[in-house]
């Protein structure tokens, strides 16, 4: 195809048919069925209002607190993934020796499966035969080893840090391509007016930034409204009573419990707030941004 050549409408006729019946249709589907009574226990549909959403949201029940640990493990990982990836792009788009292999290093965590990364720590973090725990019994400093994933006072923390451990490789390396992209005449003049490295940083980096730091934002934020496998892995929502559970481990069990229409309606409601946290933040963080 030409690319300088202008196509008819009717050629993008069949990507949305796509688009519609893949995506649009099966969410606009999801969304009905939270209306209803939809069980495994039943061969009939009824039509229920907002009965489930109810539900979602009693005081009787763990989904208040469900969707709470959803968003607190969402900031918490967004601000700091952004705050260390950030500390380490700066650091490592400097002149250093082995630079590329200290990006690689950092980045690897990121190419290994969720999964499998969790398993890992679950088992370095046991508080009886754990790698960790060991390691300070072993070294006289057994006041640091704690219960890190079997007590509600360290379990979401934990599950928290392994994962900014993984994902802090991937904002790194944005945020480099980010700082990279910045040209260095800007920095050349601000030497020639005097200016240190910290004040280059405020005033060049960061605010030049801001639309690549608006994009890692965004994407952390829905990648943290969407975890799962993580806490799965990790956890499987405990110790306790809803202590690490997500909203995703929480809707897959109640799919395998039958609940269906429980399990859509509790999605909805954080469809819902994945559309309007994710549209305010691209308007408040792209709002100030310096175009170069």
């Amino acid at each position: 195809m030409n690319k300088n050549k202008t196509y008819p409408f009717y050629f993008t006729i069949g990507a949305l048919l796509l688009y519609t019946v893949l995506f649009v249709l099966p969410g606009i589907m999801g969304i009905g069925y939270s209306f209803t009574d939809w069980s495994a226990y039943s061969d009939k549909l009824n039509f229920v209002g907002f009965e489930n959403f109810k539900t979602v949201f009693s005081a009787d029940e763990n989904y208040i607190k469900i969707l709470t640990n959803t968003l607190l493990f969402t900031v918490v990982t967004t601000i700091l993934k952004n705050a260390l990836g950030l500390l380490m792009a700066v650091l490592l788009t400097k002149h250093i020796k082995f630079l590329n292999f200290h990006r690689g290093i950092i980045f690897m965590p990121n190419v290994l499966s969720t999964l499998i990364v969790g398993m890992i720590f679950t088992s370095i973090l046991d508080p009886a035969t754990g790698l960790l725990n060991t390691f300070f019994n072993s070294t006289g400093l057994g006041f640091f080893a704690k219960p890190w994933l079997t007590t509600s006072q360290f379990a979401f923390g934990s599950v928290m840090a392994v994962d900014i451990w993984k994902g802090l490789g991937y904002i790194m390396t944005i945020l480099i391509a980010g700082i990279l992209s910045i040209s260095p005449t800007y920095y050349e003049a601000a030497s020639i007016d005097g200016a240190n490295g910290v004040q280059a940083f405020f005033k060049i980096t960061l605010p030049l930034l801001l639309p690549t730091l608006a994009t890692t934002t965004v994407l952390n934020v829905i990648y943290g409204l969407k975890i799962f496998d993580m806490v799965y892995a990790m956890t499987n929502g405990g110790p306790g009573k809803a202590t690490t559970e997500v909203l995703y481990t929480a809707v897959f069990k109640m799919f395998s419990n039958g609940q269906y229409a429980v399990g859509t309606a509790l999605s909805s409601v954080m469809f819902l707030f994945m559309v309007v946290i994710g549209f305010f933040m691209i308007r408040v963080m792209t709002k100030n941004e310096v175009v170069e």
